[in-house]
Parts: C-alpha cells; sequence; structure tokens
C-alpha cells in the first residue's frame, strides 16, 4: 500500500537485514511452498497467475529474497488466500502479549511508509488488524484487492487524503472510514509530522 508501491518489484521491501524480519522472510517463503503445493502450482504457473516472475517466487520460496508489500498481495490473491497466511509463523499457535519491541514490521524502501501487524501472525484469517503510519508529505498507493475486502480506517494523528479511485476523502484526527477496497485507492499525509492510522482489513 511510499509512492506508487505498486509500479515496481524495488519498492516496498521488507528488510532482511534484522532477526525479525529475516524470520519474516522465512516464513513467507516457507507459506509459498506450502499453499503452492496444496494446490498443485507449478512456479510457471503460480508466475502466471500472480504476474510475478518464477525467478522472483523461487528465490522467495527459498528464502534468499525479501518480498515488497506489493508482492506479497499479488502472490496471496492469486492463491486465493488472505495476507496474512503468507506472512503467518504457523509453528507459533498460543496467546501471547503482542510488545512493539518484537513486532513483524513492513516497511516501504523509502522508509516513509510503516505498516505493523496487530494480530498474532500465526494464522490465516479473514480479518486483520494494522497499525501503519505516514511519513510528513508522504503517499502510498494500494493495487485493488480482492472483490468483497473492506477497509475500515481511523485516524490516531494527523490527518489523512485517501483516494478511492476517482473519490477523495479528508481525514482529520478521529475520523473514521469504511470502504470497498477492490479499487486502486491511496493515501496521502498532507501535514509537516507522522501521521498513524488504524486499519481493519475483512476479507470475504
Amino acid at each position: 500500500m511510499a509512492n506508487k508501491s505498486g509500479s515496481t518489484a524495488m519498492r516496498n521491501r521488507i528488510p532482511a537485514t534484522s532477526d525479525k524480519s529475516e524470520g519474516l522472510t522465512r516464513a513467507v517463503g516457507n507459506n509459498l511452498h506450502k499453499f503452492r503445493g496444496e494446490r498443485g502450482l507449478s512456479l510457471e504457473k503460480l508466475a502466471t497467475l500472480s504476474g510475478v516472475s518464477r525467478s522472483m517466487l523461487g528465490q522467495i520460496e527459498l528464502g534468499q529474497s525479501a518480498p515488497t508489500i506489493n508482492v506479497v498481495w499479488k502472490i496471496a490473491q492469486a492463491l486465493e488466500l488472505p495476507f496474512s497466511a503468507l506472512i503467518a509463523d504457523l509453528s507459533r499457535r498460543q496467546t501471547r502479549v503482542l510488545k512493539a519491541s518484537d513486532s513483524k514490521h513492513l516497511h516501504s524502501s523509502s522508509g516513509q511508509f510503516f505498516s505493523r501487524p496487530l494480530f498474532p501472525a500465526d494464522a490465516s484469517r479473514k480479518v486483520e488488524f494494522y497499525q501503519l503510519k505516514l511519513q510528513a508529505g508522504a503517499s502510498e498507493e494500494a493495487e485493488p484487492h480482492a472483490p468483497g475486502t473492506l477497509e475500515n480506517l481511523v485516524v490516531s494523528q494527523g490527518r489523512l487524503n485517501l483516494t478511492l479511485a476517482d473519490e477523495q476523502f479528508a481525514l482529520e484526527v478521529d475520523d473514521a472510514i469504511l470502504f470497498e477496497a477492490d479499487v486502486p485507492h491511496s493515501y496521502h499525509n498532507p501535514d509537516g509530522e507522522d501521521a498513524i492510522y488504524y486499519l481493519v482489513m475483512t476479507y470475504p
């Protein structure tokens, strides 16, 4: 979902430099291998369905490449899975406190966009909860999600300009919006300070 995240595979990269992010990269690779195998899909077939190259899929599956947020969305949609299914750590299934210091953070390559899952990444789920942050003046573009996907967003700090297809909405602190996310949409922080939003994603 910083600028035009869907345009290249070099944007919105999940960092592969920390232990936490390396764990996330491994989880995505393991889950991709699992779900692709369950569906009997070759790398070539999944590449056709997702629009992600065979070589990139292979690197992700082997844990050799940290995928972008946009690439994970494309793979999840091709496999007809929620986003959380690919980032889930299936080896951990217990109630636990989600310490901020232990969270798996997804960033844009520019560092202007930040996404923190506020749910245990231990299973696929139909409802997901995120904390999002945009730096001052930053924008983030998101490709359409699967038909029937809903986003419910509330502004916690700063302001947000939300564009849905050809409609625009200006939101301030405590304003909330519910919209169908199966159209191109983008987020823009018009202020000179970081903005924080909370997002609930509901899949059909």
